[in-house]
């Protein structure tokens, strides 16, 4: 999806013009099936999108029709590229995720900034300053502070003393504006079961400028005709083009489109360079919000659930095994399981995120099953070297140790490739899917794949290792 922010006071006439070029530019490139633009709100208080806001919808041709070589991130470079009218700010985004973005925290780019405080004027001039310092940092696409002052308003001042003169009051001339300009209702058309209403109004060339609209025409009690100049002064004045608050506090937003960095990266570098830039005045403040807003609530979560639950893994594992060392040892499996996912994500080249945080606790359940199974055989083969010893009356020796963890790992080779293998043919087309929702779903397999292929590899090697290591310690005290 498209959306580009345009700047407050743009015309309905502009509006439409600038929605056709940009929908015309964007169909010119190859890969794009379909365009539907649209701009400004429809009646429904669950868009309040301003006539400054456009909304296109993209629609792509299948990847096989596509270039050779093009990726969706060539495709939005390109479109980026060709898109460039004056007055346009674009923003490259996916519906879905922006729609919930915009319903949760207002912001339909992945980083927004909430500047917040008591005069809109110093709002606007601080998002301006934003504007300049973050335009040129290395990962943004694009930047835009909304100018909340730098609305255009049509103001009729009516002059109670010469409407007085002609017999009028203020609800009179109000009247007049309202049905001439704005329109009326004189009746309802019936087609069948439908119903329209039919609104009159003057045409559009008595009222497309302050100059015409002070020509309209007036019929006085007495019955005379004046025009609205005779009993208004009509100015064009500045104004906020839409007022936003929060927490009590007016707002000011800057949205910020970003690309070749992750969000967390982006704003944390962005945090110090306004840190050290930003004049910020007393009474006012900015907030980080977006993505960032998303990532920071998920950071707080993660930080209770992933030691929960690593605590819940132990807490099992003491309960079965009743010995610390050997809850260790399993444990250890978790550090070397996550060394192939973070490889794996490295190589495909995927950002810590919810999906991937999820994907690693996942892991982390299966690496320890495999070190579970692992270690049972482990201490079967042991028990049953100790009961051949005590029936022979001989001492166990560090070979015979040996021998019996090489008998009790190779006997769970099987089990473990079948666990891993299992696990990782399975997550194989969801790591490499293409269809609705695979950039989630790729980054919830990517670690457990990986993972799974060091655990596999590892668990076979380090864990009967560390095993040896440790009992052969206790047969010394023989």
């Amino acid at each position: 999806m498209y959306i580009p922010t345009t700047y407050p006071g743009l015309s309905i006439g502009k509006a439409r013009e600038l929605l056709q070029q940009t929908d015309k530019l964007i169909k010119s490139v190859p890969e794009v099936l379909t365009v539907f633009g649209k701009i400004g709100r429809a009646e429904t208080a669950t868009d309040p999108a301003p006539l400054t806001m456009i909304e296109t919808f993209i629609q792509l041709k299948p990847m096989d029709q596509w270039r050779e070589g093009m990726t969706k991130k060539k495709i939005i470079s390109e479109l980026d590229a060709l898109v460039k009218l004056p007055g346009l700010t674009n923003a490259w985004v996916e519906p879905i995720k922006t729609r919930i973005d915009m319903l949760a925290t207002g912001i339909k780019t992945p980083v927004g900034i909430k500047i917040a405080g008591p005069e809109l004027s110093e709002i606007e001039k601080i998002g301006k300053d934003i504007e300049n310092i973050l335009k040129n940092m290395p990962g943004t696409a694009s930047v835009y502070s909304e100018r909340v002052a730098g609305g255009r308003y049509i103001k009729i001042d009516i002059q109670r003393e010469k409407a007085a003169r002609y017999g009028l009051n203020i609800a009179d001339v109000q009247k007049v504006v309202a049905s001439a300009i704005g329109g009326m209702n004189v009746t309802q058309t019936v087609e069948g079961l439908e119903r329209y209403p039919v609104n009159v109004r003057y045409p559009q060339d008595y009222r497309d400028s302050p100059e015409q609209l002070s020509l309209l025409t007036i019929i006085t009690p007495s019955g005379q005709t004046i025009s609205l100049a005779d009993v208004a002064r009509v100015t064009i004045e500045d104004g906020p083009p839409g007022i936003k608050s929060e927490n009590a506090r007016l707002n000011g937003w800057s949205l910020i489109d970003i690309e070749n960095v992750d969000v967390g990266s982006y704003v944390e570098a962005a945090q110090k360079i306004i840190q050290n830039e930003l004049d910020l005045p007393a009474g006012y403040s900015i907030s980080w919000s977006g993505q960032y807003e998303y990532m920071q609530r998920a950071k707080q979560k993660l930080k209770f659930v992933v030691p929960l639950t690593l605590g819940i893994i132990v807490l099992l594992l003491f309960m079965n095994f009743r010995n610390l060392i050997e809850v260790a040892i399993i444990m250890g499996t978790l550090p070397l399981a996550m060394v192939g996912g973070i490889w794996l994500m490295y190589l495909q080249g995927f950002n810590f995120s919810i999906a991937v945080g999820v994907g690693f606790i996942a892991l982390a359940g299966v690496a320890v099953e495999i070190g579970v199974i692992m270690l049972v055989y482990l201490n079967q083969a042991y028990n049953k070297m100790l009961d051949d010893a005590r029936k022979s009356g001989t001492r166990p020796q560090l070979e015979t140790l040996k021998q019996a963890v090489l008998h009790g790992a190779g006997m769970r080779v099987r089990p473990v490739m079948m666990t891993s293998l299992s696990i990782i043919l399975g997550l194989m087309p969801i790591l490499y899917g293409t269809g609705t929702g695979s950039e989630v779903m790729s980054r919830i397999a990517a670690p457990m794949v990986g993972g799974m292929i060091s655990a596999l590899l590892l668990t076979l090697l380090i864990v009967p290792a560390t095993y040896y290591l440790w009992k052969s310690r206790a047969i010394n005290y023989y």
